[in-house]
């Protein structure tokens, strides 16, 4: 028996970044509509993607992943997470009082939950104005002054943490649920 069709957002890792790993997103939104995926948006350049499916999130990332790698060339990472899921992203923002500006907060999205001494060490860290927060498989990072000098960013690369999952801005991630809401009948 064949699973219920569930809107699913699926984030790429990796691609469109400079010059490297090029993906045009009607590129991709005809690969996947060719695999008989449904419904099939996307988000900006850097492989945020919207679609309907009966697979589960796991089996759909992981086949995914061969498809994009045998259409595009190249591996590509795939997160996926339910529409309800990313829903509880949303109303759970741990730094809602906080972090005020979209563009600066971040939230990492990874495959599996990070190890309990990993998010010790990450409650531990003192970073102020910057904070983290982990919940589940996501990690709340606020950067307020910017990115590019930003010692939390610094710290999460080291841990392992970015390289874990794919990082999208709050902006993103609420237009993503925003794209996943829509009636598409």
């Amino acid at each position: 028996m064949a699973s219920a069709s569930q809107r699913l957002i699926v984030l790429l890792r990796g691609i469109n970044l400079a010059n490297r790993r090029r993906v045009g997103m009607a590129d991709l939104r005809e690969l996947l509509a060719g695999h008989g995926y449904e419904n099939v948006r996307t988000h900006l350049q850097s492989g945020n993607v919207v679609l309907t499916s009966s697979l589960s999130p796991d089996r759909l990332g992981k086949k995914l992943e061969q498809e994009l790698e045998r259409g595009l060339g190249f591996k590509v990472e795939v997160i996926v997470r339910t529409r309800t899921e990313l829903a509880r992203v949303v109303a759970g923002n741990p730094l809602a009082e906080v972090a005020k500006d979209p563009s600066r907060y971040l939230v990492t999205f990874l495959r599996a939950k990070p190890a309990a001494k990993l998010v010790r060490e990450l409650r531990a860290l003192n970073v102020a104005p910057e904070q983290v927060a982990v919940s589940g498989r996501e990690v709340y990072s606020w950067h307020p002054g910017g990115l590019q000098s930003s010692q939390l960013a610094k710290l999460l690369s080291k841990t392992g943490v970015s390289g874990a999952g794919t990082n999208r801005n709050w902006r993103t991630v609420t237009k993503l649920l925003e794209l996943a809401d829509e009636d598409l009948a």
